[in-house]
C-alpha cells in the first residue's frame, strides 16, 4: 500500500498584530496616566494608619515645611479659569499692579511661597526659575498680617457654589505656632473642616483598629 504524505504546515505565527495591540495599549496608558505635580519643597510628613484618597481637583493645598515656611497652591484640573479668578482677586485686594503676563504666569506657578511684596517678582520669572528660587514663605505668624487669609478668601470666591477641599501637608519637624496660624486663616474664612496629609503607617498589631479590621475580614 502506498504511503500517504501529509502536507506540512508552517508553525510560525505572525506576531505583527500582537505588536500593534501592545503599542496601542502602551499609548493609551501614556495618554491616560496623571503624573504627580511637583512639590514646592521636600516634606517628611508624620505617619498615620488611616488612608483616604486625596482629591485631585477642587482643593487647596497648604504646605508647611521643616523651616516653618508656608506655601499655597490650588488643584483644579477641570477649570483653569479658577486660577485667573484667584490672582485677579489678589491683585485687586492687595493693589499689586500685576501685568496681564504676570497674572497669566500664575497658572504655571505650582505653589506660592512669598509675601505679597515679592509676588510681582515671582510671577515675572519662568516656572523653572521659580523652582530654584529661595523663598521665605507666606507670612502667617503675625495675626494682623496673616496673608494666607487672603489666598484662602480668593480661592473661596473662585470656587463659589462648588465644594472646595482644604488639605494641610505639614513636615514632621514643623512647629505648632505655624500650624495654628494656618488653621486660624481657615477659621477667619469660616472654614472649619480640613484634611491632614500624612504618610501611611502599618496598623499596630492588636490595636482596636487592627482587631476591628480582622473581625470584619472574618465576617
Amino acid at each position: 500500500m502506498p504511503s500517504v504524505k501529509l502536507p506540512r504546515k508552517s508553525t510560525d505565527t505572525d506576531m505583527t498584530p500582537f505588536v500593534d495591540i501592545a503599542f496601542l495599549i502602551l499609548s493609551f496608558f501614556i495618554m491616560a496616566t496623571k503624573f504627580k505635580p511637583p512639590e514646592p519643597v521636600e516634606i517628611t510628613t508624620p505617619g498615620s494608619v488611616l488612608s483616604q484618597k486625596l482629591p485631585e481637583s477642587n482643593a487647596v493645598m497648604i504646605v508647611v515645611d521643616s523651616a516653618n515656611r508656608v506655601f499655597f497652591s490650588v488643584l483644579s484640573d477641570k477649570d483653569k479659569t479658577k486660577f485667573d479668578a484667584i490672582i485677579q482677586d489678589i491683585n485687586s485686594t492687595q493693589n499689586l499692579n500685576l501685568s496681564t503676563a504676570e497674572m497669566a504666569n500664575y497658572k504655571q506657578t505650582f505653589a506660592v511661597g512669598v509675601p505679597f511684596g515679592n509676588l510681582k517678582e515671582l510671577l515675572a520669572m519662568a516656572p523653572k526659575e521659580q523652582q530654584v528660587l529661595k523663598v521665605p514663605g507666606i507670612p502667617v505668624l503675625d495675626t494682623a498680617n496673616n496673608q494666607l487669609f487672603w489666598w484662602i478668601s480668593a480661592a473661596k470666591k473662585a470656587f463659589a457654589g462648588e465644594k472646595l477641599n482644604y488639605l494641610i501637608k505639614g513636615d514632621a519637624k514643623s512647629k505648632y505656632p505655624t500650624f495654628e496660624a494656618v488653621v486660624s486663616a481657615l477659621k477667619r474664612n469660616d472654614e472649619f473642616k480640613y484634611n491632614l496629609v500624612t504618610a501611611l503607617d502599618d496598623i499596630p498589631s492588636n490595636s482596636e483598629l487592627d482587631l476591628y479590621n480582622r473581625k470584619n475580614l472574618k465576617e
